[in-house]
């Protein structure tokens, strides 16, 4: 396949600890994952950029390119890369980054990774990593001409750095954001008008990831803002959902969807990360069973 849509971010061990004790090692994680597989669900064409650590699960590497994806973005680190322990407690979920292993800067692509590469690419979505990893990487990709543009953030926007996070936000076309993570005055009150802030520049949608609840979007154009509710069939464990549901949705807005068809492949993407451990699920999804999975809830039907 071209490749339509590139996903910059980290690529992350996961040492899960669940809350009776039992444990699972050495699962492939980092949001890039689930935004790649989550995109590439709906036959985009896909391409990942980042820094490879030599302990990364190769079964997810395969899995990757089993489906089409573009592997020549990553650079091999030459040392082990991110691990973190998941640490699964009563109502809640700890990550700890484990001694050792390599840090967010050194784990996350640099503006190298992208110059003068990926000259057709139609979109890049830019996976959670520090702002000072990102930042370089906006200000590389947003002179692309017609090249969509988005983030999905690590650090929290909040009033003491909104004024950076807005001049960042001003070079993207859409902004996933979560509940965690949108750290505004008055933002559990007036959620619209905490997003409404965020706008400037060419920001087009700003989305606000609830979880269960769903999310929100805010079109900065029409100023108009709807609603999306979660679904899934069963909700084994959360990690990777909302990436993939960033994966999703830009899948729709490249094939031309309207925003209700974007979102609707966004919350399937999703489903299918809510309903097993880890990637498994989505690495076990065809794109046949996306297509008939959004049929069922949305009635949309879609041509093989």
């Amino acid at each position: 396949m071209s490749t339509d849509l590139v996903c910059l971010g980290n690529l992350v061990v996961d040492d899960v600890v669940f809350l009776d004790g039992t444990t699972r090692m050495g699962e492939p994680g980092g949001a890039m994952l689930y935004a790649a597989l989550g995109a590439v669900l709906w036959e985009t064409g896909v391409a990942v950029v980042a820094p490879l650590g030599d302990d990364y699960p190769a079964r997810a590497l395969h899995a990757l390119g089993h489906r089409g994806v573009d592997l020549a973005g990553l650079r091999p680190l030459g040392r082990p890369g991110l691990r973190a322990w998941l640490l699964y407690e009563a109502g809640a979920r700890r990550i700890v980054h484990r001694l050792g292993s390599a840090n967010h800067v050194e784990a996350s692509p640099a503006q190298g990774d992208v110059t003068g590469r990926f000259a057709g690419a139609r979109a890049f979505h830019l996976s959670p990593a520090p702002l000072v990893c990102q930042r370089p990487l906006l200000e590389a990709l947003a002179p692309r001409a017609g090249a969509l543009l988005s983030l999905d953030p690590h650090d929290p926007v909040r009033e003491d750095n909104l004024g950076r996070w807005r001049e960042a936000l001003a070079l993207l076309d859409v902004f996933f954001v979560s509940e965690e993570e949108l750290q505004l005055d008055g933002v559990a009150a007036d959620p619209r008008g905490a997003l409404a802030r965020l706008a400037g520049g060419r920001l087009r949608y700003a989305l606000l990831k609830r979880g269960a609840a769903g999310g929100l979007l805010y079109d900065a154009r029409t100023r108009e803002m709807c609603s999306w509710e979660a679904r899934a069939t069963q909700v084994v464990d959360p990690t990777g959902a909302g990436d993939a549901f960033a994966g999703g949705f830009l899948a729709g807005l490249l094939a031309g969807e309207a925003v209700s068809g974007a979102l609707e492949r966004g919350v399937v993407s999703a489903s299918f990360a809510l309903e097993t451990w880890g990637a498994a699920g989505l690495i076990a999804a065809t794109p046949a069973v996306a297509r008939q999975r959004r049929a069922e809830w949305f009635g949309t039907r879609m041509d093989p």
